[in-house]
């Protein structure tokens, strides 16, 4: 993973460059992640809102935490907290 952090300062955006099995670069390997106080609480919503939870909240070390969801038309997205 590589990763290019957030100044909390000014306006910009964060993210990283991670490689994951099964995900070829190219093409659909875009994943967008939505910040939260509770990555673990937002995700306990997906289901109830139509979408599906692919993997519960886990530690990304001291970047946070993340939970990968699939939304009501199958397009994956992250859910990003620190704590």
């Amino acid at each position: 993973m590589w990763a290019f952090p957030q100044n909390f300062t000014s306006y910009g955006s964060s993210g990283a460059l991670v490689k994951a099995e099964g995900m070829g670069s190219g093409g659909n390997s875009t994943l967008v992640y939505f910040h939260s106080e509770d990555c673990a609480a937002e995700a306990g919503r997906v289901a109830a809102a139509g979408g599906r939870l692919l993997k519960e909240r886990f530690s990304i070390g001291e970047f946070g935490f993340i939970a990968l969801a699939f939304d009501t038309e199958g397009n994956l997205f992250g859910l990003h907290s620190m704590k």
